[in-house]
């Protein structure tokens, strides 16, 4: 039996020694492979051109504000459409700034901002019912809300808190900077 506990033991601490450097590029890997296209495609839905956002951003965006102004985006004035457009930007620029991990603790701090007003727009804006916001420990795993984004929600907090690991763009910009003590970004 100490054996199998020293085999254990040996084990676990290889894992842990690893986990700095393999929890960042696997949280990375899982977005990209499970949201970002998530993303780009929501993102290509909001825009007509590269600055003209379509009424259907307004719609996702503003649903009570543009059902209020009779569908007419242009009454919703120049503050949402700075909104709209910043939103539908954002769902550009941050995923790829996370798979590529550049300024990645900040695109995922953006990442995490953007899903929690994504989730209050829905329950708030759109009005979505009990069971689509769901709630944790109910025994019921797929809920869109509550259980769908908090997995979201992991990955992005692994590399808020960890950095984006040697494999990235931030690993390249701190070797290059002349003073490389504490990174400045990760």
């Amino acid at each position: 039996m100490t054996t199998v506990l020293a085999i254990y033991d040996r084990l676990a601490m290889a894992l842990r020694a690893a986990a700095p450097e393999l929890l960042p590029l696997l949280a990375r890997l899982c977005f990209a492979g499970v949201l970002a296209g998530y993303y780009w495609s929501s993102a290509l839905t909001k825009l007509e051109g590269p600055f003209t956002p379509s009424v259907g951003a307004y719609a996702q965006i503003f649903p009570r504000a543009l059902e209020a102004a009779g569908y007419d985006a242009s009454a919703l004035g120049i503050w949402a459409w700075l909104v709209v457009l910043a939103g539908s930007y954002a769902e550009f620029i941050l995923p790829a700034l996370l798979i590529l991990g550049a300024f990645t603790r900040l695109a995922a701090l953006g990442m995490i901002g953007f899903i929690v007003v994504q989730s209050l727009t829905d329950i708030v804006g759109h009005g979505v019912d009990a069971g689509t916001i769901g709630r944790w420990f109910d025994t019921v795993p797929d809920a869109l809300i509550v259980d769908q984004r908090a997995l979201w929600l992991l990955p992005l907090v692994v590399v808020l808190s960890l950095g984006a690991g040697r494999i990235s763009v931030d690993a390249l910009l701190r070797h290059r900077r002349p003073f490389a003590g504490k990174p400045a970004v990760s």
